[in-house]
């Protein structure tokens, strides 16, 4: 008999045994089990992926279920109209690889596609809705392949749930109703204004129960056929004529930019953290390389002052958060375009020279990129895109296989356009809208057939004997790179569980003003802040929305972010 969601909550919800690390503060409830876990932005979600452990499953099986129901209940984030990048590691080999299923640019892209008729770059707002911003779909082809070497129970099981949820219906969760309350530009995009709003015009609200036939449609084909039924045949022929015939800025995609994307496995990009060793995504995202260097920066100072909310830290790690986004916009894009100095980037003689820039008592303004000592061309730094439609889970198995997955269909809804029952993402605006900056081209320019820049950073850290020790992602656009590493430092070197280091006041640095989370904690750091020649810019609240799970002694903890629908359940 399933268990009652109430009841495996209060199950899970106990606290650690005494002789666990990191110790919990006092009074504080930790997420705790035995064997398996599953951490997601959706309780619907995580529930899916749980039952395919329980029957025996793979992280990967997990993940791929996990998914599938996020497309469903937390569309305006992910889905299979969007990508992803998986990071996987095999308890069995003490291997770490990672999987690419970023969207990859139509054969009719071009440098100056999202240029206007004067030659200046279109606002990302202006060029978001329509098919033009649309990039192949890479999720589904991506599952696939992480499937075939990492899965164990059948393909088709693994659609069952959110079958089911599609057809059945299900309330809608918080986090959507207020997405779709606050998105006003939905009400205009007639897919949105179909699927989320009532005849009279007012959206859905909390708790209604909402069905989606077609999604159930295009998961029950995928389920029989495999990629190639998305890639091919009746669902691809749905996205390119959602493409072509979107009522704003339509593109140009064709049945044969479908049918040629190929999902890639790749090697991650890993370096150390005092005695830890960290791991995460490579290019095209800019993940992996931003946190290795930050945190290969901040290997300088003692853990003493990288402690959690204080001065100290907060200067540190925005200092070194400068330096590596300065790097990041000039350096990194699509390595089978752009000659990417990853080595020359991760490089500790590098990293030491980056570090020393950093003055413990000054704020160094705005950083310059380096020259890191690896071949590479000239290029102007991009302008770093945002985004907001992006999600996050971290798995693992019995076996001890451990999956961290982020994915995304870019913005809030994507493109705002939906084919058979899912939303087109608009990744194409991830790349530079102005391929030309100070008659230097941009690394990160539109090409036929690249995959746009991200900083996705699904991330790993293994202790000193190669074992996995703790995961950690969040979704938030460029501004992953800081809430990952803001979460690793204050579990490293601060001591916190996954809960208490994810539900932190957020402070980032993207080498621009210094960014604070309105909060008890940072109203008191804002004019020590300035004091030290911070520019500080207060938000009242910050997108992450970080999931973590961390191994401890009998088990695994997690932690989910309170800013989102999020959960940690399991065994």
């Amino acid at each position: 008999m399933k268990t009652p969601r109430f009841l495996l909550c209060l199950i899970l919800t106990v606290a650690l045994p005494s002789s666990a690390t990191p110790q919990t503060a006092p009074g504080f409830v930790q997420p705790f089990a035995k064997t398996q876990m599953v951490a997601a932005a959706n309780p619907l979600a995580a529930d899916a992926g749980l039952e395919m452990l329980r029957a025996g499953g793979s992280a990967v099986d997990a993940a791929i279920a996990v998914q599938l129901v996020l497309g469903l209940v937390e569309p305006e984030s992910s889905g299979i109209g969007g990508g992803a990048f998986m990071l996987l590691f095999d308890p069995k080999t003490k291997k770490t690889t990672s999987f690419d299923g970023r969207e990859v640019a139509p054969s009719s892209a071009r440098p100056d596609m999202f240029l206007d008729a004067g030659g200046k770059p279109r606002t990302k707002p202006d060029a978001i809705p329509g098919g033009l911003s649309v990039g192949i779909p890479g999720v589904i082809g991506m599952l696939e392949m992480a499937h075939q070497k990492h899965g164990k129970l059948p393909w088709a099981r693994l659609f069952q749930p959110a079958i089911k949820l599609a057809e059945d219906g299900f309330p809608v969760g918080p986090k959507l109703a207020r997405t779709i309350r606050n998105f006003k530009r939905g009400a205009n995009m007639p897919d949105i204004k179909a699927r989320f709003y009532h005849a009279d015009g007012t959206p859905l609200q909390q708790g209604e129960i909402y069905k989606n036939a077609d999604y159930a449609d295009t998961l029950q084909k995928i389920a029989a056929g495999g990629a190639a039924a998305f890639y091919t045949g009746e669902i691809a022929q749905a996205i390119v004529g959602a493409v072509r015939a979107a009522p704003v800025n339509p593109g140009n995609m064709t049945l044969d930019d479908l049918a040629n994307f190929k999902a890639l496995e790749r090697e991650p990009v890993c370096g150390p953290y005092r005695m830890w060793r960290v791991c995460s995504m490579g290019p095209p995202s800019s993940g992996g390389v931003a946190i290795v260097q930050i945190l290969g920066m901040l290997q300088r100072f003692p853990s003493s002052q990288l402690q959690p909310g204080t001065l100290s830290e907060v200067h540190m790690r925005a200092q070194a958060s400068r330096l590596a986004y300065a790097d990041r916009v000039k350096f990194i894009a699509d390595p089978a375009f752009v000659k990417v100095p990853v080595k020359g980037l991760v490089d500790k003689d590098y990293i030491a020279s980056r570090a020393a820039l950093i003055d413990p008592h000054r704020d160094m303004g705005t950083a310059t990129a380096g020259n890191p000592p690896e071949k590479h061309a000239a290029f102007a730094p991009q302008r770093s895109p945002s985004n907001h439609g992006t999600s996050h889970m971290t798995l693992v198995d019995k076996t001890g296989q451990v999956v961290a997955m982020t994915t995304s269909v870019e913005s809030v809804f994507g493109s705002n356009v939906m084919a058979k029952g899912f939303f087109l993402n608009n990744t194409l605006t991830d790349f530079s809208l102005d391929p030309m900056l100070n008659g230097l081209p941009v690394a990160n320019a539109p090409a036929a057939g690249k995959r746009p820049l991200s900083a996705m950073s699904p991330t790993i850290v293994f202790d000193r004997g190669g074992d996995f020790l703790l995961s950690v992602g969040s979704p938030g656009g460029p501004a992953i790179i800081g809430y990952v590493t803001q979460t690793v430092v204050a579990m490293l070197d601060g001591g916190k569980t996954p809960a208490e280091a994810i539900t932190l006041p957020r402070q980032l640095n993207l080498n621009s003003p210094t960014r604070l989370e309105r909060s008890a904690v940072n109203d008191a750091l804002e004019p020590q802040l300035k004091a030290m020649g911070h520019a500080v810019t207060v938000v009242m609240g910050e997108g992450s929305g970080l999931h973590g799970i961390r191994k401890v002694k009998g088990g695994y903890i997690g932690g989910a972010d309170p800013r989102r629908d999020g959960v940690v359940i399991g065994d």
